[in-house]
C-alpha cells in the first residue's frame, strides 16, 4: 500500500494488529508511526508507546511485550526496527532471534496492542515464510524515498495538513530551495504557515521573502544565472555565500558541472524530440529542474556547453592533485566560463 492511501486509512479506519513499513525513507516511517500514536491518543499514554531496535534486542522481548497487557489506558503500540531478518543480508548484530514468535504472533495477534515493524531496506527476501507470513497478515505500507517529480504531490499534501493553499508559481520557488528534502519542506512549509495563518496562501513574494535560501544547489542555479547574464562579480558574491556555508571548493566545481550537464542533456533531448516530462523521467529529475534547464539551454551552443564541462574537468583535476590553491581555482573556472560567453 503506498503511503497516502495508508495515511488515510489509519486515520479514518480502525487501528491495524500489525503494520509492516518497508523502505529507506525514514521521514515517512516516523510519519506512519506518529499518526499511529495520534490516533490511539484518546486511550494510550506515552508510557505505552515502546520503541526497540532488533539489532540490539531480540524479537521474542519485543513479542512478549506486545502480548503483555498495558499498564496504563487501552493500547499499547510496540515499535520494532530493523528486522534484518526479513532480508537476504546477513544478521551481523550478534542478537539471537526466535522467529517463531514473530511468526506465532502474525498468525494470531493480540487486540490491545499495535505492533509496527519497521524495515528502512529496499527489498525484503521474499522467499523467507516469516516475510511472506507478514505481507499476508500485517498492513504493509512502502517507505520508498520520493522521486523528485511527486514533490508537487507532496506539497499538495503538506498545504493540506496545514491549512495552507500555495499559488502554482509559487511551487518551483519552494522546490529550487528544498529539493526533494522531505524533512526540510515540511519545516520550511510550517514556517510558511504560521506567516499566512490558517486558510491563507503562499505567494511567490511570500515565499522568496521567508525560505532560508541556504541550499547549495539553489546557489547553483543562481551561478548559472550569473553566467547568462555575463555578471562576474555577481557569479563571485554567490561563490563567496556558498563558502561562508563552508561548501568546499570541489563540491562546488561539482555542482557547477552537474548543472550544465544538466542543461546540455536537455539541448540533446529537445533536438530529438522528447516533451519535458519525458526529460524528467530519463534524467530522473523533478519537471522543474527541466523547466528551468529549457530556458537556460537558449543562451549556450553544444560547444560553449561542452566547454564549460571540460573547463570544469580540468579544475577539478588541479585543485584535487594539489596544483593550484583551491579558491584561486573556483575564481579562475567562473573568470574562464564567463568570458567566452561575452565574446
Amino acid at each position: 500500500m503506498d503511503y497516502f492511501k495508508a495515511m488515510k486509512e489509519i486515520k479514518q479506519q480502525a487501528l491495524a494488529p500489525i503494520y509492516l513499513l518497508i523502505g529507506p525513507e525514514t521521514y515517512l516511517a516516523e510519519n506512519v508511526v506518529n499518526t499511529i500514536r495520534k490516533k490511539a491518543t484518546s486511550d494510550t499514554e506515552e508510557e505505552n508507546v515502546i520503541r526497540y531496535d532488533l539489532e540490539e534486542t531480540a524479537i521474542q522481548e519485543a513479542i512478549m511485550d506486545v502480548e503483555t497487557y498495558p499498564f496504563f489506558g487501552e493500547t499499547k503500540i510496540v515499535v520494532a526496527s530493523n528486522p534484518v531478518f526479513l532480508t537476504a543480508k546477513p544478521d551481523k548484530s550478534g542478537v539471537t532471534h526466535q522467529l517463531d514468535n514473530l511468526l506465532q504472533y502474525a498468525m494470531n495477534p493480540v487486540d490491545y496492542s499495535v505492533l509496527v515493524l519497521i524495515a528502512p531496506y529496499e527489498k525484503l527476501d521474499e522467499r523467507k515464510k516469516l516475510t511472506k507470513a507478514l505481507k499476508k497478515n500485517a498492513t504493509v505500507i512502502e517507505c520508498d524515498p520520493v522521486r523528485d517529480w511527486d514533490m508537487d504531490k507532496w506539497m499538495d499534501h503538506l498545504a493540506k495538513q496545514l491549512h495552507i493553499g500555495i499559488e502554482k508559481a509559487a511551487y518551483d520557488v519552494i522546490l529550487q530551495e528544498v529539493g526533494s528534502n522531505l524533512m526540510l519542506m515540511e519545516k520550511e512549509l510550517e514556517k510558511l504557515a504560521i506567516y499566512v495563518g490558517e486558510g491563507g496562501t503562499v505567494t511567490v513574494d511570500t515565499a522568496e521573502m521567508l525560505l532560508a535560501h541556504q541550499s547549495a544547489n539553489t546557489s547553483g542555479l543562481k551561478l548559472v544565472d550569473a553566467v547568462i547574464a555575463k555578471n562576474l562579480a555577481k557569479a563571485l558574491r554567490i561563490y563567496q555565500d556558498l563558502a561562508r556555508m563552508n561548501e568546499d571548493e570541489i563540491a562546488l566545481v561539482a555542482l557547477l558541472a552537474s548543472q550544465f550537464r544538466t542543461i546540455n542533456h536537455v539541448k540533446t533531448l529537445k533536438k530529438t524530440g522528447y516533451s519535458q516530462k519525458q526529460m524528467a523521467q530519463q534524467l530522473k529529475v523533478h519537471p522543474y529542474v527541466i523547466k528551468m534547464a529549457m530556458t537556460r539551454e537558449n543562451y549556450f551552443s553544444r560547444e560553449q556547453l561542452e566547454g564549460i564541462l571540460n573547463q570544469c574537468a580540468i579544475t577539478d583535476a588541479q585543485v584535487k592533485q594539489g596544483r593550484m590553491d583551491k579558491r584561486l581555482a573556483f575564481e579562475l573556472l567562473l573568470y574562464q566560463i564567463i568570458r567566452p560567453t561575452a565574446s
